[in-house]
């Protein structure tokens, strides 16, 4: 069974629909290249939309009613938009959920350092990345810095073109022929992703002594621009990412090229169709966490209670409270786990079994599994729910397709379906195919977000 190229259905109304949520979309990633700045875009998104804040809404103790849109922030990287449908909650929401988060390196508590009269940056990455791929190339700073008095400040550096950027230096190939000879996984020491952030020591007057004088100029700089002192990192969150915007890709400006991709392709298709239907009869949901890339763990990661205790303050605000309507709440949902797909790639084909894979510009991507091996930690969809899916997509002219990660020996990944299966919901995991997944800049086809878009809007709708 072999899916139509999506482009080849599309008239000139649809074309101009598309470029539309493309171009919000690669302007939203541009921006947004941290977990907290994706939740904080969200926020105003929704707000704009005329979703209140939970919390202003049981500090006022007001009832909650069909029509009444909120949403909840956890932590400041997790957020959750709630729009209440006409049906009682307890015969099941119909859920979105994808993850913020992307491969990146972060900033160590105790990371500044002098060597070399240059002053470097001590990282440690974070999810599954290639070493070899962050070296010799253009990064920025993103993140806060919370301070003993209380105050936050932000920090971006790298994102203007007056900015500066930083980098982590490579070794020339002149002297490289034992690193050469390394598998790719140990060419670049992970320990060796130290980031070079000044070569310019800090003028003193003669006969004073600067012990580590570059260093000194930094932190001069950071005091100068920030307010920050060298003991302030040990309570910041400063993530080195890619610099630049993202771009159109190819002469046809078919695809986009740009970082963290995984998963926010995603999670900005499930947010815009979120904000794209007001009125719905099952309540919808659109959940946008963080930490999926190490395992969903923690108190922002889809393993927290943040989900369910959310919905459970809603319901009873809704005059629906009470444990037992709460799991039956739950155990009623669909669910669609929004996530990448690795699109087919011709240069490493013997990587993919080409039928069962996802064909870049073919639509929206369904895995009725992921996991590894024989299906390790992977939610398996039943196939009444892909029947469902089907039905929903069919009846809303999307162009869908259904695919695995790869050949079976070749590896594997999994997403949060498991965790919200844990509630008897339907799940299955959907997304948009990429090229490069974990990369510095993947790729994505525009008309895979544009039929994700349709997708998810259609998907909420479905009563």
């Amino acid at each position: 069974m072999e899916r139509p190229n999506a482009w080849k259905s599309y008239d000139q109304d649809e074309l101009e629909k598309l470029e539309q949520i493309c171009a919000d979309y690669r302007a939203f990633i541009s921006e947004n290249k941290t977990e907290r700045e994706c939740a904080q875009a969200t926020v105003k998104l929704a707000e704009d939309a005329g979703y209140v804040n939970l919390e202003t809404v049981v500090a006022e103790g007001r009832k909650l009613s069909a029509g009444d849109k909120v949403y909840a922030v956890n932590h400041k990287k997790t957020v959750m938009l709630v729009n209440l449908g006409t049906k009682p909650l307890e015969e099941g929401m119909n859920i979105l959920g994808a993850h913020i988060d992307s491969p990146r390196l972060d900033i160590k508590q105790n990371p500044l350092y002098e060597a070399g009269d240059m002053a470097y940056l001590d990282t440690h990455y974070y999810g599954g990345v290639k070493a070899y791929h962050w070296v010799a190339t253009p990064l920025a700073l993103h993140g806060v810095v919370c301070k003993k008095d209380g105050t936050t400040v932000d920090v971006c550096v790298g994102e203007d073109a007056s900015d500066p950027v930083f980098c982590v230096s490579d070794l020339l190939i002149h002297l490289a022929g034992d690193q050469m000879k390394k598998p790719a996984s140990e060419a670049v020491d992970h320990e060796n992703l130290d980031v070079i952030v000044g070569g310019r020591p800090v003028t003193i007057e003669e006969g004073d002594e600067e012990k580590e004088p570059v260093k000194k100029l930094f932190l001069d700089l950071l005091k100068e621009k920030y307010d920050i002192d060298e003991e302030d990192f040990l309570s910041a969150e400063i993530e080195v990412v890619p610099a630049g915007a993202a771009r159109e890709m190819g002469l046809d400006r078919s695809m986009i090229l740009g970082y963290g991709q995984d998963d926010r392709v995603c999670a900005y298709t499930s947010l815009a169709a979120q904000l794209a239907v007001p009125e719905v009869e099952r309540t919808s949901v659109t959940l946008l966490v963080d930490k999926e890339e190490i395992g969903s763990v923690g108190a922002t990661g889809m393993t927290s209670r943040f989900f369910e205790n959310s919905i459970a303050e809603i319901m009873e605000l809704a005059g629906e409270g009470g444990t037992l309507k709460l799991r039956r709440a739950l155990a009623h949902s669909r669910m669609l786990s929004s996530d990448v797909s690795a699109g087919f790639d011709t240069l490493y084909a013997d990587r993919f079994e080409k039928k069962n894979a996802a064909i870049m510009g073919h639509g929206l991507c369904f895995n009725k599994f992921t996991g590894s091996r024989g299906k390790a930690g992977s939610n398996d969809a039943d196939a009444e729910y892909l029947a469902e899916i089907r039905d929903i997509m069919d009846e809303a002219d999307v162009s869908f397709q259904t695919c695995e990660l790869g050949r079976i020996g070749a590896g594997g990944g999994g997403t949060i379906a498991f965790i919200l299966a844990e509630y008897d919901m339907n799940v299955v995991d959907a997304g948009v195919a990429v090229l490069s997944m974990h990369s510095l800049w993947e790729v994505s086809n525009k008309a895979d977000i544009y039929e994700a878009y349709k997708g998810y809007c259609a998907f909420i709708k479905r009563s």
